[in-house]
């Protein structure tokens, strides 16, 4: 490998990524065996398999995960081309291992006993965050991700339509394989606590907002937006739908307090005016995230 190779792969970004597959991995690992496992949970993908596998025929969990994701990807490279790229191969080995790993320091037994439900909370969670930190490396988990593109490539449906398609049928899996209808519940429950926890941390936890404003006082509303709250914004011209009058609307983004702060105002000084607040998730730009911080999966 030449120096200029061994450079790339060295800065300090790339050095970032592969901490964040080592930690949410194991972090992963922790959730599937500690929490999920014991319980007969299968909360889709390949370790659901895995861990259906593991109950019905003692196989151990990580050995079975690894040899349903090495196929799979090779599966996927021949009929998809060369998408899944070195991180993903690193991050379904390391999360073997972990499991692996876990399986012959701890055993089997579940971190809380007797209580399948806040294992399912803390294991979704846990799931949550480790997959969250490897997203933000830009690797996948693979598995039943790749199952979904192959089935997009051959009938056309989104891939997340797909993905909650074969995950469900995973889970159902588990109420034929061991006849018990809790077990499925339970592993719906991992699963939206795991995809809420997903965009947390791709996302951050924020409390922005999108404020349009039409009122009679904008010139008020300005002032108070500048140098009262430091914010900047836009002034849009519109026209009313109804009435045909000509009117400014104005655009501007604010945390919850601003908010709440220039709400007051704007009912203090124009009472029929018009606002309307929007969830921002993410805001690139002088005051709030870099351009740059995007997380593309």
């Amino acid at each position: 490998m030449k120096a200029e190779d061994i450079k790339k792969y060295l800065t300090w970004q790339e050095i970032k990524s592969y901490f964040l597959i080592l930690v949410g991995t194991f972090i992963m690992a922790v959730g599937f065996v500690l929490f999920i496992s014991p319980y007969k949970l299968a909360p889709g993908g390949v370790y659901g398999i895995a861990i259906m596998l593991h109950h019905l025929f003692n196989f151990p969990i990580g050995i079975s995960g690894i040899s349903i994701d090495i196929p799979l990807t090779l599966l996927g490279i021949y009929l998809l081309g060369p998408r899944f790229g070195f991180k993903t191969v690193l991050g379904f080995t390391l999360l073997s291992a972990w499991v692996s790993l876990l399986e012959f320091t701890w055993g089997y037994e579940p971190l809380v006993e007797h209580d399948a439900l806040l294992s399912s909370i803390f294991g979704g969670v846990l799931l949550g965050i480790g997959l969250g930190l490897v997203f933000r490396s830009r690797a996948s988990s693979g598995g039943s991700d790749i199952i979904a593109m192959i089935l997009n490539k051959y009938t056309g449906y989104p891939v997340g339509q797909l993905l909650m398609f074969v995950d469900a049928t995973i889970v159902m899996a588990s109420l034929v394989a061991f006849e018990d209808w809790k077990i499925p519940l339970y592993s719906w429950i991992v699963i939206f606590i795991t995809g809420r926890v997903i965009d947390a941390v791709i996302e951050g936890v924020r409390h922005d907002k999108t404020c349009l404003i039409i009122t009679n006082k904008p010139e008020q509303v300005r002032e108070k937006i500048l140098f009262h709250l430091k914010r900047g914004g836009t002034i849009i011209p519109a026209k009313g739908l109804y009435t045909g009058e000509e009117r400014q609307m104005i655009y501007v983004v604010l945390n919850r307090q601003e908010v709440a702060e220039l709400h007051d105002f704007i009912h203090k000084i124009d009472p029929h005016a018009f606002m309307t607040v929007i969830d921002a998730n993410e805001i690139f730009g002088n005051g709030f995230r870099p351009f740059g911080s995007r997380i593309n999966l």
